[in-house]
């Protein structure tokens, strides 16, 4: 059973289609990232598998699930990370997550999960004192609490510092190797080349590519290389989309 299916998923908003007939699966155990500009549907989309949203039509399981109609069995299966992610300024991550098990009636081992996103020197920091690198891993450990089969991580290391974001992505490596399967959307198309198994570019709420990063740059690259530098997969979503990824600030948005 794959972690993800989705086939010929529609929603609309009035005369505005978000996301028009798309199909695309997620295998056990691999990281799959969804990219695209400002209004592709891609937050539609994984708001519609989170179980937040209900779509117009199509078909949708999810660890083999309907999101809409069996969400409260879905969600004691996955973990999420949502964008922006915040919480209460005076709790220390390890207080965090024994709140997060006892909310959820979970029986973990909060030092052991601490250790997992590699926290351990800021456990007993209030939130407000954390970096924003640790912040984001307090997130990541809640989503951990209840032992999810499937994450859903929505821009984790959006205004990290390089450091910081490189520590985040030796986390999420880790979490594969642990056979979970992880649904990532991101602004930098570095970190989806570098982490994802497979992706599906979005744009006006349709899937224009997906594969492999390596099977997208070798599909839609220019084929030159010129001292030793190949294209990317930004190079293939400027080809395919028409424009760069918008700016915001100095960090890359997909949207």
């Amino acid at each position: 059973m794959s972690a993800i299916e989705v086939s010929l998923l529609k929603k609309h908003y009035g005369q505005l289609m978000a996301v028009d007939e798309i199909s695309f699966s997620v295998e056990q155990g691999e990281i799959f990232s969804l990219l695209g500009p400002n209004g592709a549907g891609k937050t539609t989309t994984v708001e519609i598998l989170e179980g937040l949203r209900e779509r117009d039509s199509g078909d949708v399981k999810v660890l083999g699930l309907d999101p809409w109609k069996e969400g409260y069995t879905l969600h004691r299966k996955i973990g999420v990370i949502p964008q922006g992610f915040r919480f209460f300024d005076k709790s220390t991550p390890l207080e965090a997550v024994k709140y997060y098990s006892e909310l959820f009636d979970a029986k973990v081992d909060p030092e052991q999960i601490i250790k997992e996103v590699t926290l351990e020197d800021g456990k007993n920091v209030i939130f407000e004192n954390l970096s924003g690198g640790q912040k984001q891993k307090v997130g990541l450990a809640l989503a951990l609490v209840n032992s999810p089969e499937l994450l859903f991580l929505d821009e984790p290391t959006t205004g990290l510092d390089p450091q910081a974001r490189r520590t985040m992505w030796g986390v999420i490596r880790s979490l594969k190797r642990e056979g979970r399967s992880i649904l990532l959307t991101t602004h930098y198309l570095e970190e989806a080349q570098l982490l994802a198994d497979k992706v599906a570019i979005m744009n006006k709420g349709k899937i224009i590519a997906a594969g492999s990063p390596e099977e997208l740059i070798n599909k839609y690259g220019s084929g030159k290389r010129q001292v030793m530098v190949s294209d990317t997969l930004e190079d293939v979503f400027v080809k395919l989309v028409g424009a760069p990824i918008e700016e915001e600030g100095n960090v890359a948005k997909a949207g």
